[in-house]
């Protein structure tokens, strides 16, 4: 049975602060590991989000410190709450960050990233279905920059649980991803 997009919201931030943080951890670390197997970042530009720790997000430091050693530049965005946008900052250094008042490490300066540069990105994200419809905080900022990005640019959700088989509500603007990581392995969708 399809659910809605603020039914799947409120039981999966629920899910997600239900593990405990030794169990997050471990699961943002499978995650990590099945990126550096599935995808080759070497010299890549990379979007990746930092996460929210109040909102149980998988912890993304150890995506960043790997690909930075791949050579890959890796940006991180900030967020307009006016425009609702996001810039992308390259992030070379954990000194770069501020928490915004939502609780998002935020780059406070740097250089900016344009969106059709990225090999790569990265999504954060609450669920999605097999078709690679994704279930965010409901700002709309990623599909905002999603469709700015260039045409061969992959998008990959970030995802700690198994997805579901249907979202009853998605929109034609929303974006799908390409790609979603779990801790079980990688699902590839069709476009």
């Amino acid at each position: 049975m399809s659910k809605t997009k603020a039914e799947l919201r409120q039981f999966y931030l629920s899910k997600r602060k239900e593990l405990a943080p030794g169990q997050l951890q471990q699961l943002s670390e499978q995650i990590s590991d099945l990126i550096f197997t599935h995808f080759q970042l070497e010299e890549k530009y990379v979007s990746l989000f930092l996460p929210i720790e109040r909102q149980h997000e998988i912890n993304t430091y150890r995506i960043w410190e790997k690909a930075i050693e791949f050579g890959a530049k890796v940006a991180v965005p900030k967020s307009n709450f006016e425009t609702m946008e996001m810039k992308h900052i390259l992030f070379e250094s954990e000194d770069q960050l501020e928490l915004s008042a939502w609780g998002i490490p935020e780059p406070k300066k740097g250089k900016v990233i344009a969106a059709d540069r990225f090999d790569y990105v990265f999504v954060p994200m609450i669920t999605a279905d097999k078709k690679g419809n994704r279930v965010g905080y409901g700002k709309g900022f990623y599909d905002k920059f999603l469709k700015k990005c260039a045409p061969n640019c992959q998008f990959i959700g970030l995802y700690l649980f198994d997805i579901e088989n249907k979202i009853e509500d998605t929109h034609p603007s929303d974006v799908r991803l390409h790609a979603c990581i779990t801790p079980h392995g990688l699902i590839r969708f069709e476009k």
